[in-house]
C-alpha cells in the first residue's frame, strides 16, 4: 500500500477516534480519573495485604479513605462558595469606583466617552448568558461525574487485587505491552505523588500568605491553588486570578500587585526550580508538548481534561508509541532528553571547546 494512502487512512482513523472520545467524554473522563486514582493508591493496597489485611478489608479501607477526602473537599468548596456569594455584593461599590477610574485612565490615553459607549454596546449580552448557561450545565455534569466516579472507584479498587495475575498473563504473550503498562503506572504514580506533595506545600504557603495580607476566603483559594497545581503551564494563573481580583476590589492595586508577586515567587521556586528535580524524567514531555496536550485534552474531555492532560498523554504514548519499536522517533520528538543525556551532551560540548582552544594555542605557538 502506498505510504501516502497509509498516512491518509491513519489520519482519518485518528479523527474518528478523537470524535468518538469527545462524544463519550462524560464516560471516559471520570473513568480515566478513577483509573489514575487507583494506580496511585495501589501500592498502599499491596502494603496492607502484606501486613495481613484481607483483600476486601484493604479495598474497603482505601475506598473509604478516598471517599472521605472527596466528601471533605466538596463540603469545603460548597461552604466557601456560599460565603463568596454573600461576600461579593459588598464589593459592588468598589467595582463601580474601579470602573470609573479605568474609564478616566482610558480618557487620558485618548479613548473618548463615545468610544467607550461603542465598546459597551458591542458587548453581546446573549453570548454572556449563553456562556453562563453552559457553565451551569458543566456544573451539573460535574455533579453527575462525581457520582459516577465514586462508583467507579469502588469497582476498580475491587479489581486491583487481580492486576498482577492479569499482567503475568499478558507478559506471557506480549511482554512489550506489559513493560509499557508498568512503565505508565510507575511514571503516572511518581508524577501525581510528587505533584500532590508540592501542591500541598504551595497551597499551604499561599494560604498563609493570603491570611497575612487579609484576603477573605483563604481556605477556598488554598484549595484552588492545590487543584490548579495539577494543570501544567497555566494552572498557576488560574489559581492566582480570583484572590488577586478580590485584593483589587478590597484594597486596590497595591495589594493586588503584592498578591501577584507573592504567588509568583512561591510557585516559581516550588514548581520551576524544586519540583522538576523530584519528578525527574517520569513525565519527560517538553514544555511545548505539555501545553499542546493541555489544550487538546481540555477540548476533548472538558474541564477534567485540564487535570488529566499529563496522565492521558502518557497513556496514549504507551498505547501508540512505547509498544511499537518503530515509533521511537515520536517519543524523541515529544520528550525532553533525560538529565544524564543532557549532562553528557554538555560534557561533550565542553570537551570539544577545550580541544578547539588547545589547537588554537598550538597554532599560535607554531
Amino acid at each position: 500500500m502506498p505510504r501516502g494512502l497509509v498516512i491518509l487512512l491513519g489520519a482519518a482513523a485518528a479523527v474518528v477516534t478523537v470524535a468518538g472520545i469527545r462524544a463519550a467524554a462524560w464516560l471516559i473522563a471520570p473513568t480515566l480519573l478513577a483509573l489514575v486514582i487507583v494506580i496511585v493508591i495501589s501500592p498502599v493496597h499491596k502494603r496492607l495485604r502484606r501486613h495481613g489485611f484481607p483483600a476486601w478489608a484493604a479495598t474497603l479501607v482505601l475506598v473509604l479513605l478516598v471517599y472521605g477526602v472527596l466528601v471533605a473537599f466538596s463540603l469545603v468548596v460548597v461552604v466557601s462558595l456560599a460565603r463568596l456569594a454573600t461576600l461579593l455584593p459588598q464589593y459592588s461599590d468598589r467595582f463601580q469606583v474601579l470602573v470609573a477610574e479605568t474609564a478616566d485612565v482610558l480618557g487620558r490615553l485618548g479613548v473618548g466617552s463615545a468610544q467607550l459607549r461603542d465598546i459597551a454596546a458591542s458587548l453581546d449580552v446573549g453570548k454572556v448568558l449563553s456562556y453562563l448557561g453552559a457553565l451551569l450545565a458543566d456544573l451539573t455534569g460535574v455533579t453527575t461525574s462525581i457520582v459516577f466516579l465514586l462508583a467507579l472507584l469502588l469497582f476498580l479498587s475491587m479489581e486491583a487485587a487481580g492486576v498482577d495475575a492479569r499482567m503475568l498473563e499478558i507478559a506471557a504473550d506480549r511482554p512489550q505491552v506489559t513493560v509499557a503498562l508498568e512503565g505508565f503506572a510507575h511514571r503516572t504514580r511518581r508524577y501525581l505523588v510528587v505533584t500532590t506533595v508540592f501542591g500541598l506545600i504551595v497551597a499551604a504557603l499561599d494560604t498563609v500568605a493570603l491570611a497575612w495580607m487579609g484576603i477573605p476566603l483563604v481556605v477556598l483559594w488554598g484549595l484552588l491553588s492545590f487543584v490548579t497545581n495539577y494543570i501544567p503551564n497555566i494552572g498557576f494563573v488560574l489559581g492566582l486570578l480570583p484572590p488577586a481580583l478580590l485584593a483589587l476590589a478590597g484594597n486596590g492595586w497595591q495589594l493586588m500587585l503584592i498578591v501577584i508577586l507573592v504567588y509568583t515567587a512561591i510557585n516559581f521556586v516550588a514548581q520551576s526550580l524544586i519540583q522538576p528535580y523530584y519528578v525527574g524524567d517520569a513525565v519527560g514531555l517538553s514544555a511545548a508538548a505539555a501545553f499542546m496536550a493541555l489544550v487538546f485534552w481540555a477540548w476533548v474531555l472538558g474541564p477534567l481534561g485540564l487535570l488529566l492532560a499529563i496522565p492521558a498523554t502518557l497513556l496514549v504514548m504507551v498505547v501508540l508509541v512505547d509498544v511499537d519499536p518503530h515509533a521511537g522517533w515520536v517519543a524523541a520528538l515529544l520528550r525532553t532528553p533525560p538529565r544524564a543525556s543532557r549532562k553528557s551532551a554538555a560534557r561533550r560540548r565542553r570537551k570539544a571547546g577545550g580541544e578547539r582552544r588547545q589547537r588554537g594555542d598550538q597554532h599560535r605557538r607554531a
